[in-house]
């Protein structure tokens, strides 16, 4: 069964309402005007599949994403599993996976992740995103300081000099890369995966059909094609 056939369940509106999440670099770029990248490609194709457009609504932190799903405010999005999410929002199977990692200052004594989880430290992260769900579980000493965003979580490290942001790898290095006299650790605390989602509310087939198609779309060029043009060096999974 071809997945236009599940076009009412899944596009109730007449169009694929697209959650575009811009607080991750590594999957969507731009502005909420023209996005692109990845996710917008992903989706395009989906929609495509369905046999209707994509309307995209962009995001400033996943938090915002998985807020919307209460209020069906999307049809489509891209965000990390997590079990806490999985009550409101139905995910594929992961497409690709990313590192989360801290991004400390070069004096700092920290030279592992597992160096960070001390009493007195303090780890800045943006509320919401799967690296601050993940930290929320495992630190056992470590104090959690919240910014609104990925973006404001690095603002908050640098002008409180907390001892460490977490975050995914990437957009980490490049804010090292141009602020001297910092640096991001080598290893990593989790592999974010990253997938299709969808609200767990749609029917049982046409989500089954949705992700089918995802993994239909993973064992072609599209993605690698995709991050390529990005210029994100990511670990693809099949």
């Amino acid at each position: 069964m071809p997945l236009s056939d599940h076009r009412a369940a899944l596009a109730p509106h007449g169009h694929l309402r697209v959650a575009i999440n811009l607080g991750n670099p590594v999957l969507a770029q731009g502005d909420a005007r023209s996005p692109r990248g990845p996710s917008v490609e992903l989706a395009t194709t989906l929609a495509q599949r369905l046999g209707v457009q994509a309307r995209f609504t962009c995001h400033d932190a996943a938090a915002s994403v998985v807020a919307a799903a209460a209020e069906d405010g999307w049809d489509l999005a891209f965000l990390a599993v997590d079990p806490a999410r999985a009550d409101r929002i139905a995910f594929s199977a992961p497409y690709v996976e990313i590192e989360g990692t801290y991004l400390v200052r070069a004096d700092s004594a920290a030279r592992a992740v597992a160096d960070l989880d001390r009493e007195d430290v303090r780890i800045a992260v943006g509320r919401g995103a799967a690296y601050d769900l993940f930290l929320s579980r495992e630190l056992k000493h470590a104090r959690i300081e919240r910014a609104d965003t990925s973006a404001a979580a690095i603002e908050l490290f640098d002008q409180q000099r907390l001892d460490a942001a977490a975050g995914v790898r990437q957009p980490l290095q490049a804010w090292a890369g141009a602020h001297a006299g910092h640096r991001v650790l080598a290893d990593r605390f989790t592999a974010i995966q990253q997938a299709v989602a969808a609200p767990a509310s749609r029917p049982v087939q046409a989500l089954q059909a949705l992700f089918a198609e995802v993994e239909t779309i993973k064992q072609g060029p599209l993605l690698a094609e995709a991050f390529s043009r990005a210029g994100q060096a990511v670990t693809l999974v099949r």
